[in-house]
């Protein structure tokens, strides 16, 4: 199994998962509080960092590298920004201690972690784990004019709207009318390809890279969407006996839409929301940019759902994936980052891990789905608690859920620079 490619993608998640359910409430340890952060439909764990396995064996170093990604973007944001939000307020506070420290060796990376910060496992309300997909950046054969082969475009959004950076455009139109020349005459197509089930996954994913038939590189990014909902198409499959939950995969969506085209048609259908992308002036070595503004890391970055979390927030992961085969038994131990987003990425512990970019990645990144331990790392200054409609308490914890796969889910994604990849458990 190669290792992970360097390659950049977008990742995009609209919408807060607020269930019902009980919280329990925790304060970080150490350090006076001078904020608090309440997270909706969570339970919370307080831990020490002893607590995490595997936690003294991670390239720290590579982390602090990702990390000091996300302080270039925190430096930068306004007293406003910092007024509103607290918790960014804090990790601005942590980000400058970073900067002057500068790059660190494995040891003294881990150090600064441990001393501006305190682990919070996070669990949804009345579950022990939280959930992860991946997803990574695809690649295409396209044409910047339409012939008979290439004859699926690929959409801009208008220049107006990408001007007041507005993130829904052609919101009366859904999947369907826009498949049947609902913007026909508009001149917003940046290219075409041969296929359609290609620009369906170059959506989910949020960006792609398009090699063009004289040897250009098009590297096209999310920059908006119709506002429709969104909808994993995976569980359709299920639903209708197609494919199980423990065999279902991105490879093997995109295997059944390609084996029936007219049904594939269908069933994508099914997804009203459309995303519009941009072409963005990257050269084939450079990382796409997550949506806190900065080129992402393979295997360090994350996409969250930013509106319960923070850009830049550290977080551990502790899970059993099918990275070294199609079996979830390699060990993912690993500190990343909240630096993007995505429409499947809804609640408080559930993520989307960016991989990389290329048709190897792509099928590591489609067959993630497992459950695991999702730990934030708050600053030491910020106060984590739960929160329900009638207040905050401590609760038993609830029975380990069983491993199953759950494997509705679809990935929407981010990117960037090469990680090792974990070894298999023994």
């Amino acid at each position: 199994m190669p290792a992970i490619t360097s390659s950049p993608i977008v990742g995009f998640c609209f919408g807060l998962g607020l269930g019902l359910g009980l919280i329990a409430s925790v304060s970080a340890q150490a350090a006076p509080h001078e904020t608090s952060m309440k997270l909706p439909n969570a339970q919370i764990e307080a831990l020490d960092f002893a607590a995490l396995e595997g936690w003294q064996d991670d390239d720290h170093a590579a982390a602090f590298s990702a990390f000091l990604k996300s302080c270039s973007a925190i430096l930068n944001g306004t007293k406003a920004m910092r007024k509103a939000r607290p918790v960014y307020d804090a990790l601005f506070k942590v980000c400058e201690r970073a900067n002057a420290a500068g790059p660190l060796d494995r040891e003294q990376a881990r150090a600064f972690f441990e001393d501006n910060f305190n682990p919070v496992r996070i669990m949804p309300a009345g579950q022990t784990d939280g959930f992860f997909t991946g997803y990574y950046e695809t690649e295409v054969i396209g044409s910047r004019v339409p012939t008979d082969e290439f004859k699926v475009p690929l959409y801009a959004a208008p220049a107006e709207t990408v001007r007041k950076h507005k993130s829904k455009v052609f919101a009366h139109f859904d999947r369907s009318a826009i498949e049947d020349g609902a913007l026909a005459g508009k001149n917003l197509e940046i290219c075409w390809v041969k296929n359609p089930v290609d620009a369906f996954f170059a959506q989910i994913q949020g960006s792609t890279r398009v090699k063009l038939d004289g040897g250009q590189l098009l590297r096209l990014n999310y920059v908006a969407s119709n506002g429709q909902p969104y909808t994993p198409v995976g569980k359709f499959l299920i639903d209708r006996g197609i494919i199980s939950k423990e065999e279902m995969s991105m490879d093997r969506i995109r295997d059944w839409m390609d084996a029936n085209p007219d049904e594939g048609n269908d069933l994508r259908r099914k997804n009203r929301s459309f995303v519009f992308f941009q072409q963005t002036a990257l050269a084939a070595h450079d990382e796409c940019i997550g949506a806190q503004g900065i080129p992402l890391t393979a295997g360090r970055s994350l996409a969250v759902d930013k509106k319960i979390h923070v850009y830049g927030t550290p977080i551990w992961i502790d899970a059993e994936l099918p990275i070294l085969s199609e079996k979830p038994d390699t060990i993912f131990r690993r500190l990343m980052f909240a630096q993007d987003t995505g429409s499947a990425i809804v609640g408080p512990a559930r993520a989307d891990i960016y991989f990389g970019a290329g048709e190897e990645i792509g099928h590591i990144a489609g067959r993630v789905k497992q459950h695991g331990q999702f730990v934030m790392l708050a600053p030491r200054t910020v106060a984590v608690t739960g929160a329900t409609a009638t207040g905050t308490k401590d609760v038993p914890l609830p029975k380990p859920r069983p491993k199953d796969i759950v494997a509705d889910a679809t990935p929407t994604g981010s990117v960037g620079e090469a990680a090792p990849l974990p070894k298999p458990r023994p």
